[in-house]
C-alpha cells in the first residue's frame, strides 16, 4: 500500500476508536501486530502485546475499567517511509478511582505491511500526567 492509503487506514482507526466501533479497531490489525505501550506505562507491564486479543483485553479494556472516560482529541497522522505512518494526539481522560483529570501529549507510531493491515504499535506518551492522576 502506500503513503496516502496507509495514512487512510489510520485516520479510519481513529475515527473508530472516537467512536467505539471496535470491530473496526480490530479489523484493521494484522493477526499479529505487536502492540508496546510506552515505558513507564502501567500499561506496558504486557509488552509486547501479540495480536487484536491481546490488545482488546491487556489495553482497550483496562482504560475503559480505569477510567471516567478516555478519549483522544488532536489527531494529526503524517505519513512516512517503509510503510510507517505517525500520529501526534492527546490523550484527554478523568481516572475513576482519584477522578483525577488529564489531557497528555502523545504519538504513535503505527507500521502496516503491503496489504495495509497494521502490524506494529509504538506509544510515546507523557507518563508523568498519567501517573499523576492516578496518585
Amino acid at each position: 500500500m502506500g503513503t496516502k492509503q496507509n495514512i487512510q487506514t489510520i485516520d479510519t482507526l481513529y475515527k473508530a476508536f472516537a467512536t467505539g466501533d471496535m470491530p473496526i479497531v480490530l479489523g484493521l490489525m494484522h493477526a499479529k501486530i505487536e502492540w508496546k505501550e510506552a515505558e513507564s506505562n502501567p500499561l506496558a507491564d504486557g509488552n509486547p502485546y501479540i495480536g487484536p486479543d491481546s490488545i482488546l483485553e491487556g489495553v482497550f479494556a483496562r482504560l475503559g475499567a480505569k477510567h471516567e472516560h478516555f478519549g483522544v482529541q488532536d489527531v494529526k497522522v503524517h505519513g512516512m517511509s517503509d510503510n510507517m505512518v505517525l500520529a501526534t494526539l492527546r490523550y484527554n481522560a478523568k481516572v475513576k478511582a482519584t477522578g483525577k483529570s488529564y489531557n497528555a501529549q502523545a504519538a504513535h507510531l503505527w507500521t502496516l505491511n503491503d496489504e495495509g493491515k497494521i502490524t506494529a504499535f509504538q506509544q510515546y506518551v507523557d507518563t508523568k500526567k498519567l501517573a499523576d492522576a492516578e496518585m
